[in-house]
């Protein structure tokens, strides 16, 4: 989940792929993000299943507690990518209007993601290590340790990368999307807009030359008058 999450984060921020159209990208994004889903499921199963076979009890810890709220929020912002962004039914201002929330819940998710984590690897290594205790610091809490403190940095960098201006998607490739089965392309009222006001630039300028052209030919039938 972490680190294929992470992926999924990353895909619009890795400048090979910006001259990708953006049809294509949200696949990818949509697709990632489902393989995690799969995946965090199949674990959560087992965990379960793990813990009626050895009569462990369920839900008591913090790591239980936050990882299923992470699941649960995880799978919300899945459907609602789907239904909003992926499929061509919701409206351009909506998904303007959903945009940041669903870029910030995501980055949340991830966070929690890796809080998840390193509570869980923690929880194990105190009802694991027995003898030498985890408190005597054996070679296996110093492995486990330093793969906490790379899980750190790891989503710090994700973290970086989603958040600074400089790795987005450029403005200009954003319009360029492919048109979805039934659905219009993004862009499409910016571009009316600008066809629309180009059209009005266009009419005012016939509209003043044809006034300026009757103009100059009363002024000529005047000076042919008065010539006469």
């Amino acid at each position: 989940l972490v680190f294929v999450l992470s992926s999924a984060i990353i895909v619009y921020r890795l400048p090979w792929t910006w001259k990708c159209s953006k049809l294509l990208m949200k696949f990818i994004h949509a697709g990632l993000n489902t393989i995690a889903m799969i995946l965090a499921i199949v674990s959560m199963v087992a965990v379960f299943e793990y813990h009626n076979a050895k009569n462990i009890p369920n839900m008591y810890s913090l790591h239980s507690w936050i990882g299923l709220t992470a699941l649960i929020f995880y799978s919300l912002q899945l459907f609602l990518g789907f239904a909003v962004f992926l499929l061509p039914f919701a409206p351009v201002h909506l998904r303007a209007l959903l945009m940041p929330i669903h870029v910030y819940s995501g980055l949340t998710i991830f966070a929690t993601v890796i809080a998840t984590a390193l509570m869980g690897i923690t929880e194990k290594l105190i009802f694991s290590l027995k003898n030498p205790a985890y408190s005597a610091f054996p070679p296996e809490a110093t492995l486990v340790n330093c793969l906490g403190v790379l899980l750190v940095i790891f989503g710090s960098l994700i973290l970086w990368m989603a958040s600074r201006p400089h790795w987005k998607r450029p403005l200009e490739e954003n319009t360029k999307v492919l048109r979805p089965i039934g659905g219009t392309p993004e862009g499409t009222e910016v571009e009316s807009t600008m066809t629309n006001s180009s059209n009005v630039d266009k009419s005012d300028l016939r509209i003043s030359t044809e006034a300026a052209r009757k103009q100059n030919l009363k002024f000529d039938e005047a000076g042919q008058r008065s010539t006469m």
